[in-house]
């Protein structure tokens, strides 16, 4: 059976939704942590700190909330919709869990130990180039230098990392909105809610504390891959109506697995949770002891499974691909947003005063 998350992580997300005893107890660390976080970003803008600007526009896709709110869904959308409007879209990411002691260009049939499990992801989805490495900088030359056809970048999961200078921010929430508000450890917040941002975008649904001209997204997954050949497709609402005759578990090492299962619920599934911790490497088999006849997974894990002899060939285990369904309005507003963007940056850089329409 797979282990659960930790119990501090757990206790402390129970701390985090409202402002209690324990949050109180832990607010003069928070407002230490706040003075450290608003010193370092009043540094880089002063200049003290250098901020790399690259020679193409950079758009971040970000979060305050500590732990996945679903970006790379939302960075996918992204480049898909950019590049449907005529530009050439490159993405940057750190690579989380991956071996890396420079920039590595991603490819659609690499390793997740070489270049992280979401990057494969972002790679083999939004059909543009991919480049990983903790200094995102060094990252974005590499990707520019071995593409030049690529004329902006998308930064995944770089709010924080003010080393690379940016154009355009995006601040992405989920149902639980901003917590109780407060700055870690007495609330999930990285970075007050007050921080400026361009775009705020909210996924699932309303949350509390959102500004009233957020964008709402939404994750739909509707069909079940089985991980081993032949690779049959279900939908998941014909899983749902075999249900009684089977014993379903779903399983999802994410950063807030709770919004995966809630999915699979709309879908009329009722199953046995599974949470793992977010990126979980799958260096041992976690359902080894499942009874389950279906072990529906997320298409991140799948990345990981699919490089272990024993679960590659579990033929109880099946993905789900999921997509970012947004608001057509978010992308034409990024896109006047370029419009603005001086076009010298880069010889090679088009007129971004006029892209084509979406």
């Amino acid at each position: 059976m797979a282990s659960s998350p930790s119990g501090l992580h757990a206790a402390f997300h129970r701390i985090w939704r409202r402002r209690g005893p324990a949050a109180w107890l832990l607010l003069p660390v928070s407002l230490l942590f706040g003075l450290l976080t608003g010193l370092r970003r009043r540094l880089y803008r002063a200049g003290l700190l250098r901020a790399e600007r690259l020679p193409v526009p950079v758009l971040v896709v970000g979060n305050i909330f500590v732990g996945g709110t679903g970006k790379t869904p939302l960075t996918i959308w992204l480049a898909q919709r950019l590049r449907a409007a005529g530009f050439h879209p490159g993405v940057v990411s750190r690579g989380y869990g991956a071996s890396l002691d420079g920039p590595r260009l991603v490819s659609a049939d690499a390793s997740p130990d070489e270049v992280g499990d979401e990057p494969l992801l972002i790679a083999r989805h939004a059909g543009c180039p991919m480049a990983v490495g903790p200094a995102r900088a060094a990252a974005g030359r590499a990707l520019l230098a071995a593409h030049p056809d690529v004329d902006l970048l998308l930064l995944d999961d770089g709010l924080q990392h003010y080393a690379l200078a940016r154009d355009l921010e995006i601040i992405l929430f989920d149902g639980r909105g901003a917590g109780n508000g407060w700055l870690l450890p007495a609330g999930p917040l990285r970075e007050p809610l007050s921080r400026r941002r361009d775009v705020t975008v909210v996924n699932g649904g309303a949350a509390p504390g959102m500004p009233a001209d957020a964008f709402g997204m939404e994750l739909r997954g509707e069909w079940a891959v089985q991980l081993a050949p032949p690779h049959g497709r279900m939908r998941l609402s014909a899983l749902a109506a075999r249900a009684p005759a089977l014993k379903i578990a779903a399983a999802a090492g994410i950063g807030n697995p709770e919004r995966y299962f809630a999915m699979l619920e709309g879908q009329g599934l009722r199953f046995e949770r599974m949470p793992l911790p977010d990126h979980y490497a799958f260096d041992d088999n976690p359902f080894g002891g499942s009874s389950a006849d279906v072990i529906l997974i997320t298409e991140k894990d799948a990345v990981k499974c699919r490089h272990s002899d024993a679960l590659r060939n579990d033929a109880r285990l099946w993905f789900v691909p999921v997509e970012a369904v947004i608001d057509a309005a978010l992308a034409d507003y990024i896109v006047e947003k370029l419009r603005g963007f001086p076009t010298d940056r880069h010889p090679g850089l088009p007129d971004l005063q006029t892209p084509a329409g979406l």
